[in-house]
């Protein structure tokens, strides 16, 4: 009867923890946004609270320009552009690592002929896709998605267009997609294809310009920027396959661009100017709610989100030994592996 008692309490304990658990992990995750900001005389990589709070110098690079941040899953990392190979590269653009805090930082992309840059880091971590001019004098000198090892290592292109220009990758939450943009029917489109570069096709359709795709972390939807009012650049919205095109930021007499999505889709932060200079804002899904983060009088860009409560959760231990099992903590991940 002792024994049945005993048992009985472990389960419950067991329950207890499981619920708990990610309860604690939510109350004590920061959500995090990375930027890049010209306030200290040149860009650097910030990163600041998702209400605004606590912003903070990463790169501290005082001769070098840098943005473009793009967050690990795992949030360890953040991988960014940097023009700090000038006077050794013959100054080219070049994609960078640094660890959360801004320390060891290196050169992934290590191409001293071609400017690389827009990286962002796939959904398992394992890979960086990024822009790359390094089809030049091949390939008339047009612009192209790579992808490349986490570590730099085993570049490919994956776009493979030999007239037409391509930049702005975005990787779907399940890793199996890109969505990119590309000018080759006389305006910014944007293009999705496979993790392989297959079966690309044209999602927006719009004879105005759009770019800046941002896939939604539960998939549903890309958001980009577009100037369908032909005036200034603004925020829409759309669903995975191109349909349902909206406008979100409705502002039509400044420009707003550059969206990243909040881990639980239910944000977007954005570039705008509306305020005599560029600034971090965000929204709700719909639009509403719209305020500014940054607030501060010299020129912000580039948002990226992370939230820790959305990782990917260290993987249990049992006795002396993992069970070799992960599980994602209300992430728009959600996976289970062996």
């Amino acid at each position: 009867m002792q024994r049945r008692y005993n048992l009985v309490h472990l389960i419950l304990a067991s329950v207890v923890v499981l619920v708990l658990t990610p309860l604690m992990l939510a109350v004590d995750a920061q959500a995090r946004i990375a930027f890049a900001s010209e306030r200290d005389g040149n860009w650097q990589i910030y990163v600041m609270d998702d209400d605004g709070g606590n912003q903070k110098n990463l790169s501290n690079e005082p001769f070098f320009d840098e943005w473009d941040p793009s967050w690990s899953p795992d949030g360890k990392h953040i991988a960014f552009t940097s023009s700090g190979a000038e006077g050794i590269e013959g100054g080219t653009r070049q994609i960078h690592v640094m660890d959360n805090d801004g320390e060891n930082q290196k050169s992934l992309s290590n191409e001293p002929f071609f400017a690389e840059w827009d990286p962002s880091w796939s959904p398992e971590g394992k890979h960086i896709a990024f822009t790359s001019s390094g089809a030049e004098g091949i390939e008339g000198g047009n612009w192209q998605i790579y992808v490349m090892d986490n570590d730099g290592e085993n570049q490919k292109n994956l776009s493979n267009e030999p007239f037409f220009d391509e930049w702005d990758p975005s990787w779907s939450p399940d890793g199996k997609h890109i969505a990119f943009v590309s000018i080759r029917v006389d305006s910014l489109e944007i293009y999705v294809m496979d993790d392989d570069g297959e079966n690309q096709k044209n999602l927006s359709n719009n004879p105005r310009h759009d770019e800046n795709p941002s896939w939604s972390p539960d998939g549903r939807r890309i958001a980009f920027t577009s100037m369908k009012n032909g005036r200034s650049r603004e925020i829409y919205v759309m669903d995975a396959d191109g349909e349902n095109q909206k406008n979100l930021s409705l502002n039509p007499f400044f420009n707003d661009w550059n969206p990243s999505w909040s881990p639980d889709s239910k944000r977007i932060a954005f570039v705008s100017d509306r305020d005599g200079n560029l600034e971090i804002y965000v929204m709700d899904d719909d639009g509403e709610n719209q305020k500014n983060l940054s607030n501060n009088p010299d020129d912000d860009t580039d948002p990226t989100w992370y939230n820790p409560a959305f990782a990917v959760a260290p993987a249990p231990v049992t006795g002396s030994s993992r069970t070799g099992k992960t599980f994602t903590v209300w992430g728009w991940l959600k996976q289970s592996s062996r």
